[in-house]
């Protein structure tokens, strides 16, 4: 067994790679051993523990998922760069949905706050100003946003979309649709 040029970068990109074929919360330090070739305790000079191994994937995953989403939201505004971040994070969750369970980790308040999670937000934030929301709704529709989502890919993937009529696709068309005339005529609290 060598240590086959092992580093935390690569390291962490094999656990997300295993993340995607076999799920997020079968990754652990013995698998990406495996995976390598070599015994485990020569992970650890990379790697703290299976826990410092699934924030590392989860941190990739959200630089992954800002970058897509900061390219995808150049130049649009308003309901186009609603469904263009809404596209990033469904696109992603279908490509790589261990990476995008991975993202859904909570971090600790340090780890949260240097990472890419950061962007999301903000780039959340920057699609309502095209909606003139204010504080405190601006919270609300990023938690809205957030939640409708996730929740619509995170059914998605279980299938849950997939044995009925009308196609999955004309419902999140439509679920967009529906997103964009709220935030357009926010209620009034």
């Amino acid at each position: 067994m060598g240590r086959v040029g092992l580093t935390t970068e690569r390291l962490t990109r094999a656990g997300a790679e295993l993340a995607d074929e076999l799920g997020f919360d079968q990754v652990t330090v013995s698998a990406l051993a495996r995976r390598f070739d070599v015994k485990v305790a020569s992970l650890y000079s990379h790697l703290k523990n299976g826990h410092d191994l699934k924030t590392r994937i989860a941190l990739l995953a959200l630089e992954e998922l800002a970058d897509r989403a900061a390219e995808a939201l150049a130049g649009r505004a308003g309901k186009d760069a609603l469904t263009a971040f809404a596209n990033v994070y469904r696109d992603y969750a279908r490509e790589h949905p261990g990476r995008y369970a991975a993202a859904q980790l909570r971090l600790d308040p340090e780890a949260a706050a240097a990472s890419a999670g950061v962007r999301h937000s903000q780039m959340t934030r920057a699609i309502l100003r095209g909606y003139d929301l204010t504080e405190p709704d601006q919270t609300h529709a990023v938690r809205l946003l957030g939640s409708v989502f996730h929740g619509y890919v995170s059914l998605e993937l279980a299938g849950g979309f997939s044995h009925s009529a009308p196609d999955s696709e004309e419902s999140w068309s439509r679920t967009l649709d529906a997103l964009d005339a709220l935030l357009r005529n926010w209620p009034a609290p």
